[in-house]
Parts: C-alpha cells; sequence; structure tokens
C-alpha cells in the first residue's frame, strides 16, 4: 500500500490540552485531517476537561526555543501557527528563536482567556504579544474579547466591530480575522481586514456546546490552507467551512463545552480539493 502524501508543512507552538479539545491536539488533528503535515513546539501542559482548565505546567522558554530550532533545522515548515504562549519570557524566547530563521508566514491565534474564564496570558506578556509576534504576522485571529484586550476599546456588536477596524490595522499584521461569535444572534459574521479591503463572512450559528477548541482549529485550518498554497481568502473560506462540520458532527463528548470532530474529512469525498 502506498505511503499517504501529506503537503503542506505547519509547525504549531501552543499548549498541550489533555482532554485532547483544543491547542496541541486540535492543531495536529486540524492540519493532518486536512493533508498537511504537522510538527509542534509545546509550551505548557494542562490538565484540564471539557468544564475547565484544572492546571498549568509551563514549559521552560529555552526548551520551547529548542523545540522549534531543532524542528526548522531539520523538517522545516511551511507556515507557522502560534497559539498559547502564557507569559512574556516565552513570548520573547519564541520572537528571538523565529529571528534566527528564515521569515516564514506566521500565523497567531491570542489565546489570552479560555472558554470558561481562566486567563491563559499574563496582563505584562500582551504588549509583548503585539510588539514582537503579532506585528510581525501574516494573519492575526482574535474574538471579541481577544480583540477588546488588543485594542482597548470594547467591541460587543457588529457596528462595533467595524468601528475597531483602524484600531486592528494598528497591530500591524497583515491581516486580521476578526472572529464575531461573542456577537449576539443566529447570524455570525467573521470580517477579514487588511490594509485595503474588509472581507465579510457570514453563516449561521449552530445551537451546540461542542465548541470546545473552535479558535484554535479554525487558526490550525487557515495556516493548513496558506502552507499548501491557498490564498488568505480561500483559506479562510476552507477553514470555516471545516469549522461548520465538525461542530455539526462533534461526538457530543464531556459534560461541559466538549470538543469538535477534527476527524469528519477522512472518509469525506470532499477531502479538500480547491
Amino acid at each position: 500500500m502506498p505511503s499517504a502524501v501529506f503537503l503542506g508543512r505547519v509547525l504549531a507552538i501552543a499548549g498541550s490540552d489533555s482532554g485532547g479539545g483544543a491547542g496541541i491536539q486540535a492543531d495536529i488533528k486540524t492540519v493532518t485531517a486536512l493533508g498537511g503535515y504537522a510538527a509542534t513546539a509545546i509550551t505548557a501542559v494542562t490538565d484540564q476537561d471539557t468544564q475547565s482548565i484544572h492546571g498549568v505546567h509551563s514549559v521552560p522558554p529555552s526548551f520551547v526555543a529548542s523545540q522549534i530550532s531543532t524542528v526548522l533545522n531539520d523538517l522545516g515548515a511551511d507556515v507557522i501557527k502560534i497559539g498559547m504562549l502564557g507569559s512574556e519570557e516565552v513570548i520573547n524566547a519564541v520572537a528571538d528563536v523565529l529571528a534566527m530563521h528564515a521569515d516564514f508566514p506566521l500565523v497567531v491565534d491570542p489565546v489570552m482567556v479560555s472558554k470558561g474564564g481562566h486567563r491563559l496570558i499574563s496582563e505584562d506578556a500582551v504588549g509583548e504579544l503585539k510588539r514582537r509576534l503579532i506585528s510581525n504576522s501574516t494573519l492575526v485571529t482574535p474574538n471579541l474579547p481577544e480583540a477588546e484586550i488588543l485594542t482597548g476599546i470594547e467591541i460587543k456588536t457588529l457596528s462595533d466591530m467595524y468601528a475597531s477596524i483602524d484600531r486592528l490595522r494598528g497591530l500591524g499584521a497583515d491581516a486580521v480575522l476578526l472572529k464575531g461569535g461573542h456577537v449576539e444572534g443566529d447570524t455570525l459574521v467573521d470580517l477579514l481586514i487588511t490594509n485595503d479591503r474588509v472581507d465579510k463572512f457570514q453563516g449561521h450559528r449552530i445551537a451546540s456546546t461542542s465548541t470546545h477548541g473552535t479558535g484554535c482549529t479554525l487558526a490550525s485550518a487557515i495556516a493548513t490552507g496558506l502552507a499548501q498554497g491557498l490564498s488568505l481568502n480561500d483559506s479562510v473560506s476552507r477553514a470555516r467551512l471545516y469549522v461548520v462540520r465538525a461542530i455539526e458532527t462533534a461526538p457530543k463528548y464531556g459534560q461541559g463545552h466538549g470538543p469538535l470532530n477534527h476527524g469528519h474529512t477522512i472518509n469525506s469525498s470532499a477531502r479538500w480539493a480547491w
């Protein structure tokens, strides 16, 4: 039997989720389900389930940097995806080691607060995240609470989302995907913001508690598309469709916010010709 061919290398830099729904586990599942190759650098190990994060054990910054350098020196990458970093020290270690390598496209999911309200990044670290990583990124993917932290303004409605565009452009990223899932109502709107245009992606809210890891999954799916040579708009479109189907077919595990069905593409005839 011929071996599988994986197209598009994504190095995911993020924390580990023991429940398997978010973080590095979601990154690996997503990249693989979309036909890419996933490598990792783990920033923290968490003790969590669908209800809460019960503990976090941070990986030393120097070891995070070592993982990144080792992967890039041997396997390489087409895109780097960054999730939970947690501290100013880890942010600077990641930024320092990336500066020593080629200029890779960088997708930053600015993970700051868990779905259960657990703070995942210190306030002091936000400024360094903006200055050293977000400002150099190809794409940053904040939800509304994260965008509020990054911009310092309240963003609660679709009108607020449009009003925040100039502040978000000021972060310095090539593009911002502002995710509107926290806006009330059945219609969901995401805005893809670049220097010269704003593209609107619209969908319908799915009544489900199986939404743990949606941000990690979406960012990794976009990173995979970019690694495979898709345009930014096509990468976002495919990633949103992948997440929608992953929620619709979720296995309903756990008593809280359950995981998605990352593997729904495995037996699908729609396995990601674009």
